[in-house]
């Protein structure tokens, strides 16, 4: 049973370069790597000859961040010619099912993303300790220590942050303005959700819709605001109630029948997660639920004005925090540690990695490079920050423990959004559904503890 272990000294982010194409994997050019390598100014290293070394790195992402990743890869390589680096790319739906495959037959990458299931593969002792490299190719010195507090597991720092975030609601505003509603201000309830939902597929007529159904992606948030969790590692238990999901599994079956809501069908052909299929950006859904760093992808298909509020109230608050979003892991069986720690501390230290990679995984984890690209933020990303200074203002009086995903997660994920798709098309009642839900949840923990 893994316990997070909180640091106070200075903290890492782990940081890689990616080089690749939407289709396959790219392959850069390199010399060789020094042995023992020490990080310079930048995060890079003044490696000189010896043998050379060859990294695989793999992410998941649209093209975007497929082409962004291909630049800081390019300069990393550039700024360290006797490493060579080979990126994988897999879209968001396919990653961890290739990624697992390659685990379980010893063929993963050097460096590797995760998210919230980060624990899953710490339990699995497939992550890389980083720790004996902090300080030397690893520079964590200007690192949030909430982040690498999020990081650390069974005193091992086995992740480093790419980036931090804060999940909120997009709202597209020129929807609302076409429908006469105010666009909706932080400090909302859920009750305003359903409403303005309704009220905004009612208002714009067939074929409009006032949200997407984000029940199992707002799960954790909406158990957070009624004093519940999705997963309490420390107790190594489901952290809620059958009846908290009774709950929220409820309030959206009784909001779609109102008729505001994405449908079952819809939702299969213009998914919740990706933007360059979303109803938000095609200008027939109104809001949806989405990780703050996501905000440029969404603004960059569509000519739309969009905005990001704080999620609807619950007794407890809004259930947000400010939290990584995604972040680096080296593979337990690497030939290459060092190295490793170097890629990573040249992603999250660079200012030039910086610039390039802008908040697409999320806002950077060191201060410097936040106050870098605040000073040259483009209209969208103003949004982003000012969001992100919103939500870390409000969890000063309302804080919230930051979530990791529960052991098992890509089995709980597809049991949880097959429930959802159970109630949507009529198979199961709301009832039925949590009932079935709740038992294989636990099942499902109880079986990768």
């Amino acid at each position: 049973m893994l316990k997070r272990q909180r640091q106070l000294a200075v903290g890492a982010v782990v940081a890689i370069s990616m080089l690749a194409t939407a289709c396959s994997g790219g392959t850069g050019a390199g010399g060789a790597a020094s042995s023992s390598p020490s990080p310079d100014s930048t995060g890079g290293s003044n490696a000189g000859g010896g043998e050379q070394v060859e990294l695989r790195v793999m992410w998941w992402g649209d093209q975007a961040r497929a082409d962004i990743t291909n630049q800081v890869l390019k300069l990393f390589m550039d700024k360290n010619p006797n490493i060579k680096v080979i990126g994988e790319f897999a879209p968001s739906s396919g990653y961890f099912d290739k990624l697992n495959t390659q685990l379980a037959s010893g063929t993963a990458a050097d460096v590797f993303f995760l998210g919230g299931n980060v624990v899953d593969y710490a339990n699995k002792d497939v992550l890389l300790d980083l720790t004996p490299y902090v300080g030397n190719e690893l520079d964590l010195s200007d690192m949030d220590p909430a982040m690498i507090q999020y990081g650390t597991l069974a005193d091992k720092l086995v992740h480093v942050s790419a980036g931090a975030n804060a999940r909120g609601i997009v709202v597209n505003t020129k929807l609302f303005e076409q429908a006469g509603i105010p666009v909706p201000q932080d400090g909302w309830n859920w009750d305003d959700y359903a409403r303005i939902s309704n009220e905004i597929a009612a208002k714009l007529g067939d074929g409009y819709y006032g949200t997407y159904n984000f029940t199992f992606e707002g799960m954790d948030i909406a158990y957070k605001q009624n004093g519940a969790q999705l997963y309490d590692m420390a107790a190594g238990k489901l952290g809620f109630e059958e009846k908290n999901a009774l709950d929220w599994f409820g309030y959206w079956s009784k909001t779609s029948e109102g008729g505001g809501v994405v449908t079952p069908e819809l939702a299969v052909s213009h998914p919740i997660d990706d933007p360059s299929k979303s109803l938000i950006t095609s200008g027939k859904a109104a809001m949806n639920l989405i990780p703050s760093n996501q905000l440029g992808a969404y603004q960059g298909l569509t000519e739309d004005p969009l905005t990001m509020v704080q999620l609807p109230r619950g007794p407890k608050g809004t259930g947000v925090v400010f939290e990584s979003s995604q972040g680096l892991s080296g593979y337990a069986k690497t030939e290459h540690p060092k190295e490793v720690a170097m890629l990573v501390s040249f992603f999250i230290n660079d200012p030039e990695a910086a610039k390039i990679l802008g908040n697409n995984r999320g806002v950077p984890v060191t201060s410097k490079n936040r106050s870098l690209l605040e000073a040259e933020a483009s209209d969208v990303d103003k949004i982003v920050y000012d969001y992100t200074s919103r939500v870390s203002d409000a969890t000063k009086t309302e804080p919230f423990a930051v979530s990791y995903n529960p052991p098992g997660n890509a089995e709980f994920e597809k049991m949880g959004k097959t429930t959802v798709q159970e109630i949507g098309f009529g198979r199961k009642t709301v009832e039925q559904a949590v009932k079935d839900f709740y038992q294989n949840a636990v099942k499902i923990l109880n079986s990768n503890q």
